[in-house]
C-alpha cells in the first residue's frame, strides 16, 4: 500500500470511532475530515469542497422547502389524519401504518422525497397521539429505505444500473428490483412494528411535549372559555344585522364575546371585527346572557348549544401572550389600542391575579403580568411574536398558516413527484424547482424556507463526500478490489456475500451514494475476471448499498430524522443491527433463487 492510502485508512479509522463513540456531532466531525482531507492534500481544493453542490445535498435542501411548505399549506396535517385513522392511538399499529407508507412512497419517488414529504405528518402524528416522535421517526427512515429496495428508483440502484450500461451489460429494468425487494419490505415491516419498536428509544427531543392536541384543549380549559357558552340566532328584522361586529360593538352592549359565527350550517371560529352579522346567522357567544336585552334587538337565544368542545380549529386557533418588558400599551385598553383592528385577532379571556376574566374585555385596562387569551388565523398568530408590546407564549406547532394554498402546494408536489419518478429530470433539479414554485406560489416565505433547512444534514453530508472521492483518487479501490478477487476460489455466492458485506461497511461511513460509486466498478471488474454474471453481482451490490441501518451516515433520510428524532448514533446501530441481519439473510437467499447465483 502507498503512503497515501495508508494514510487515507487511518482518517477512515479515527472518523469512525469518533462517530461511534458520539462525544463530538456528527457534522462537526465531517466538517473536521473535510480540512484533514484538504490539508492532507489527498483530495484537491475543488474536491473538498464539491460536496456542498453534490446532488444528494441540494435534493435534502430543496425537499426539505418542499416539505415546509406542505406543512404551512395543509397537506401534511391531511396525510397525518389520514394516518391517524389507519392507526388510532394504537402504538403497534400506528409504526407500521409509517413503515408501510413510506415503503409505498419510495417505490414511486426517491428516498429522500419520500422522506421529506411523510416527515412533518409523522412529526404532527406524534404530537396528536402523545406517542415519542423517537417511535415513529426511524420506522419512517428505514421505511423508505426497504421501500426504496423494491424498485430501481434508489439513487444507488440507478448509479449501479447506469455503470451496467456503461459496461456493455443490460441495466436493469424497474422491476428487477421487486421480486427480493417485497419480501424485504414485508419482513422489514414486521420486525419494526414488534422487536425493532421495542427497542426504540421514547424520546422528545430538547424537551418538547406532544403539545398540539392539547394545547386548545387546556388553555380553555385554564381559562374557563367553555363556561357560560350560548348560541343566538339573528331572526327577522334584528337591530345587529346587516352591520359588522365592531359596530355592533357586544361586548359594551350585551356583556358578551362572540366566538364563533355559523352560516349556512359552515361554524367559522374567531369572526374579524368587520364580519359583517346577517339574518339567520347562529353566534357562539361566551359570557352572562340576558334574554330581555337580547330578543329586544330581534336576538334568539337558542335552548342548546350545538357547537363543539373545541373553539378553535385547522383555520383559527387559540394563543397566550403576555405584556413584554417594554411594552408600551400597559394602563390601556384593548379598546383604546384598537387590537382587534391591528392584530386582527379576538380577545376572548384575560388571566389576572389567578383567575380568569371573560366579560368586559374591551373595557378592562391591561396591565404587567396579565396574559391574553387571544383567537384567530394561525397566520396572524405568528405575526405577534415580532411585535414589541406582546410576547407570545403558546403556538400550535401544526397550525395550518397558509390553508387557501393547499391546492396550489398539492399542485406542485404533485409535479415534481411525477416527473421524478419517470426519471424526465435529475431529482435534485426538479426539487429545487418545486422548492422555488412553492416559494413563488406563497406556500411559505423565503425566511421560513431558510429555517425550514435541515443544516445539520447539509453539512454532514458535504463534508463526508470527499472520503468516498479519496478512497478511489489514492488508488485504496483498486487495492480493495485486487484483495477481494482471492475470494473467488470459493464461490460465486461467497464472492457475492464479500461485496454485500464490503458495501455494507461502505454504506455506513460513506453513505449508500458514495459506496455504490466506489464499489460498482470493483464489483464487475471481479465478475468479468471469475465469470460471474455481472448483473447478479451488480444486484448484489446495488441492495447492500441499501442496508443503511447501522449508522445515520448511511443514508441521508437517516440524517434527516436524526435531530427531530433525538437520536444518537448508537440508537440506530441498537434497531438497525437485527434489521441488517435479516434484510441480508433474504437478499443472499433471493440472489439464490432470482439470480442464479
Amino acid at each position: 500500500m502507498t503512503a497515501a492510502e495508508i494514510l487515507l485508512l487511518v482518517i477512515l479509522s479515527v472518523v469512525s470511532f469518533l462517530l461511534i463513540h458520539g462525544r463530538l456531532r456528527p457534522d462537526l466531525i465531517a466538517l473536521v475530515a473535510l480540512a484533514v482531507l484538504g490539508l492532507t492534500g489527498l483530495v484537491t481544493p475543488q474536491e473538498a469542497f464539491g460536496g456542498f453542490s453534490s446532488s444528494a445535498v441540494m435534493t435534502i435542501l430543496a425537499i426539505s422547502i418542499v416539505s415546509e411548505g406542505m406543512h404551512q399549506s395543509g397537506i401534511s396535517k391531511f396525510l397525518s389524519q389520514q394516518m391517524f385513522q389507519l392507526g388510532k392511538r394504537n402504538e403497534v399499529r400506528l409504526v407500521f401504518v409509517t413503515v408501510i407508507t413510506a415503503a409505498l412512497l419510495s417505490l414511486f419517488m426517491n428516498n429522500i422525497a419520500a422522506a421529506g414529504v411523510l416527515m412533518p405528518a409523522v412529526i404532527a402524528l406524534s404530537r396528536r397521539t402523545r406517542i415519542a416522535p423517537s417511535k415513529l421517526l426511524i420506522p419512517l427512515a428505514f421505511g423508505t429505505i426497504l421501500g426504496g429496495m423494491a424498485t430501481l428508483l434508489t439513487t444507488s440502484n440507478i448509479i449501479v444500473s447506469d455503470a451496467l450500461r456503461m459496461a456493455g451489460y443490460k441495466p436493469f429494468g424497474l422491476l428487477d428490483f421487486l421480486p427480493i425487494g417485497v419480501v424485504v419490505v414485508i419482513v422489514g415491516a414486521v420486525y419494526l412494528t414488534t422487536l425493532g419498536r421495542r427497542i426504540l428509544p421514547a424520546r422528545f427531543p430538547a424537551g418538547q411535549v406532544a403539545r398540539a392536541e392539547r394545547l386548545h384543549a387546556e388553555l380553555a380549559g385554564l381559562y374557563g372559555l367553555r363556561k357560560n357558552l350560548s348560541e343566538l340566532q339573528v331572526l327577522n328584522g334584528s337591530c345587529m344585522s346587516g352591520i359588522n361586529i365592531k359596530e355592533g360593538d357586544w361586548a359594551r352592549r350585551f356583556g358578551i364575546n362572540i366566538l364563533g359565527v355559523s352560516r349556512g350550517g359552515h361554524l367559522a371560529f374567531g369572526p374579524r371585527g368587520d364580519e359583517i352579522i346577517q339574518t339567520g346567522d347562529i353566534l357562539l357567544v361566551q359570557g352572562e346572557v340576558i334574554p330581555s336585552e337580547l330578543e329586544i334587538c330581534g336576538l334568539k337565544i337558542l335552548p342548546r348549544v350545538k357547537a363543539p368542545k373545541e373553539v378553535a380549529d385547522e383555520n383559527t386557533v387559540l394563543g397566550e401572550v403576555i405584556l413584554s418588558p417594554r411594552a408600551t400599551v400597559a394602563g390601556k385598553t384593548l379598546k383604546d389600542i384598537h387590537f382587534r383592528d391591528k392584530y386582527r385577532l379576538n380577545v376572548v379571556a384575560i388571566w389576572r391575579e389567578g383567575k380568569p376574566l371573560r366579560e368586559g374585555l374591551a373595557d378592562i385596562p391591561v396591565r404587567y403580568g396579565d396574559a391574553l387569551l387571544v383567537q384567530g388565523s394561525p397566520l396572524e398568530m405568528r405575526l405577534l411574536r415580532d411585535d414589541k408590546d406582546f410576547i407570545l407564549l403558546e403556538e400550535d406547532p401544526d397550525a395550518v398558516l397558509q390553508p387557501g394554498k393547499a391546492s396550489r402546494a398539492a399542485a406542485i408536489l404533485v409535479m415534481v413527484l411525477g416527473i421524478a419518478a419517470f426519471g424526465w429530470l435529475p431529482v435534485a433539479e426538479v426539487s429545487l424547482v418545486g422548492a422555488i414554485l412553492m416559494i413563488l406560489a406563497g406556500c411559505l416565505t423565503m425566511d421560513d424556507a431558510y429555517r425550514s433547512i435541515e443544516w445539520k444534514a447539509i453539512f454532514l453530508i458535504a463534508g463526508m463526500w470527499p472520503l468516498g472521492l479519496a478512497i478511489r483518487s489514492t488508488g485504496l479501490a483498486g487495492t480493495i478490489a485486487d484483495y477481494l478477487g482471492g475470494f473467488s476460489v470459493y464461490g460465486s455466492e461467497i464472492l457475492a456475500l464479500v461485496l454485500i458485506l464490503v458495501g455494507l461497511a461502505l454504506t455506513q461511513l460513506l453513505g449508500s451514494q458514495v459506496a455504490s460509486i466506489v464499489l460498482t466498478p470493483i464489483g464487475l471488474t471481479l465478475a468479468a475476471s471469475v465469470g460471474t454474471d455481472p448483473r447478479a453481482i451488480g444486484m448484489a451490490i446495488a441492495l447492500s448499498c441499501s442496508l443503511a441501518f447501522l449508522t445515520p451516515l448511511g443514508h441521508p433520510v437517516n440524517v434527516m430524522v436524526m435531530g427531530p428524532g433525538g437520536y444518537s448514533f448508537r440508537d440506530y446501530f441498537r434497531v438497525g443491527a437485527p434489521l441488517t441481519l435479516i434484510v441480508l439473510i433474504i437478499i443472499m437467499i433471493g440472489l439464490k433463487v432470482f439470480w442464479g447465483l
